[in-house]
Parts: structure tokens; sequence; C-alpha cells
């Protein structure tokens, strides 16, 4: 392939693509893992809980540095306009994460029981803050922005709509969802089977939602609607009901197994199944457009040279994170016992 201004374009927004997602599936079930605190009052089980993600969280977050820093580079026109049009929620996201991470660190070295309350709390609410504004983010950008010369021409609350709220809830849920699929891997007993019962609601839940977005969505771009219902569109738009339905099948029967040994993480694999599906829609949906409506990634791609620049720290860079983090997981793999500890 040769490396120019109409390839290269193409080359990022699967690279952003593949950060974003990377970033959804990872650190979508540790903030999933803190807002389930809200459900779980025993601090042994408690513990458990953050014991299950102690190694792995902070390496999940890598992801969203690097997407921050390869959107600045490759797309800057596309940075220049979505920062100021979701300002707010950037803050108050960033402010979530800071907060979330110094209550996960504090927690541990709380010296009474109602001080560790505390930072339990703020746990929670951290993780909620953070999983709101990430679906409220993406929910206005598939609503569309106002561009004028390249440029933000919209007010400071363009963001706030019915649909940018349906969303930040709808990624609530949805990271609850992978939280407590999570924890049905990575635990056992009582904890185990109460989180087997919450991820039940939740699938259910979560496949209402991914239809409701679903039919929403393609009534706020005209775009939107023509790709997903017109021939030969369809084609493709058909397929992800299909899929949403075969891994709900899996999702729930892996539940109801009995026999666990070997069944424990399908429930996991199908929840990140359906962020996957609704993620390669959204990117069908989308396509060729950065900012919808009317931004393309060739219109907000930096000059060539520096995305040939940033392309070869990215095909060295994105390999090391994946094996950093594949390595992690293997290490720190298996049940967490009650009683670990966690330094």
């Amino acid at each position: 392939m040769i490396l120019d201004a109409h390839s290269l374009p193409i080359i990022f927004a699967g690279i952003m693509a593949f950060i974003i997602l990377a970033y959804v599936v990872l650190d979508g079930f540790d903030l999933g893992v803190g807002m389930l605190f809200v459900v779980e009052n025993d601090a042994v089980d408690r513990d458990v809980m953050v014991n299950t993600i102690a190694p792995v969280w902070d390496g999940n977050e890598t992801w969203l540095v690097l997407g921050g820093s390869t959107l600045y580079g490759a797309f800057p026109v596309a940075y220049s306009v979505i920062l100021p049009a979701v300002y707010p929620l950037v803050i108050m996201m960033l402010m979530g994460l800071i907060f979330r991470g110094v209550a996960f660190e504090f927690r541990f070295r709380a010296d009474t029981a109602r001080h560790r309350r505390l930072w339990d709390l703020g746990f929670v609410g951290g993780s909620v803050v953070a999983a709101f504004c990430q679906g409220a983010i993406l929910g206005a950008l598939i609503q569309g922005t106002k561009i004028a010369h390249e440029q933000f021409a919209g007010g400071p609350l363009d963001f706030l709509s019915g649909f940018s709220i349906f969303c930040g809830i709808a990624v609530v849920l949805g990271y609850a969802l992978l939280g407590s699929a999570w924890l049905v891997w990575r635990t056992e007993g009582e904890l185990q089977g109460r989180m087997r019962t919450y991820a039940k609601t939740l699938g259910v839940v979560m496949v209402a939602l991914i239809g409701i977005v679903s039919l929403w969505s393609p009534t706020l771009n005209i775009d939107f609607a023509h790709r997903w219902f017109a021939w030969p569109g369809i084609l493709a738009t058909g397929l992800a009901p299909i899929l949403t339905i075969a891994l709900a099948f899996g999702f729930f029967k892996s539940l109801q197994r009995k026999d666990t040994a070997h069944h424990d993480k399908t429930p996991f694999l199908c929840a990140l199944g359906w962020f996957v599906v609704s993620f390669l829609g959204l990117g069908y949906s989308i396509y060729p457009q950065i900012v919808p409506p009317d931004l393309t990634i060739w219109q907000a791609s930096s000059t060539v040279s520096s995305q040939e620049f940033l392309l070869v720290g990215s095909v060295v860079m994105i390999p090391i994170i994946v094996a950093y983090n594949a390595f992690a997981y293997y290490i720190f793999r298996g049940k967490i016992a009650a009683g670990a500890h966690y330094h």
C-alpha cells in the first residue's frame, strides 16, 4: 500500500478504532466493578472484587492516553472540534477517573471502617461519573456537531440532549454488565452466585438498550438511515441483530450452567461481544466521517509527514502495549480468594 494523503487517514481511522475498542472492553469492566460496590456491602467481598482488578486496572487506562494522543497527532482538526464541543464532559470524566484512582489506592490504607466506607463511595462515584461521561460524549458525537470553517460552531451545552443522556446511562449499565460478568469469571462461592444474578438482569437490559440505540440513531442523521436501510447496506445491517441474538443465547445459557469450572468466562466473552458488535455498527454508520455530520477523516487529518512519523511510533508501541496487557492478564489469571491482599 502506498502511504499517501488518501491511505494514511484510513490507516489511522483503523488504529483509532482499535484503540477506542481496546479501552472500552478493558477499562469498561473495571469501571463496572466499581459501580457494583453499590449492591455489595460486605467488606470482605468488596476486597475480593477490588483484588480481581488491582493488577490490571491502571494498565487498562493506557489506551485512553494513547487514544487522545493519536487523535491529536493524526486528526488535529477533529481534536480541535471534539474537545470544545464536549469540554464539560471531558473534564468531568477525567475528574471521575482521578478521584476513582485515588479512592482505589487509599481504601486499602484507611485506618477505620468509616474511612474505608468513604473511599468506597468515592470509588463508586468516580466509576459512575467516568462511565456516564464516556457514554454522553459518544451520544453527543453521534447526534452531530455544529462545524464552521473546520471549527466548533455550537454552544457550550449543545452536547446535552435526550440521546446523549440516554447513551450515558446505557454505558453505565453496560459497564456494570461487564463488571458482573468479569466477577462471575474471577470469583467463586456466594459472591459469584450473586454476580450471576446481576449479570442475568443486566444482560436483559443490555439487549434492550442495544435495540433502542439502534432504532434511535438513524433518526438523528439521514446518512445513517440511508446506510443502514438502503440496498445493499441492509445486508450488513442485518448481521447486527443476528449476532446480538446469538451472543445473548450463549450469554444466558452459560449463566444457567452448574458445571462452571470451564464456562465461567463465557458470559464475560459474550458481554464483550455485544460491545464489539455495537462498536462495529457505530463505525459502519459514521465512516468516513470522524465528526458527524460533515467532517471526514481526510478533512480532519494532519500532514502526510506527520502521519508517517506517528505511524512508526504506533507500529512500535501498540504491539508492546498489547503484549504487556496480555502478559499481565496471564500472570494474574485465576480465581481470587477471600483474604488475598493488594499491596
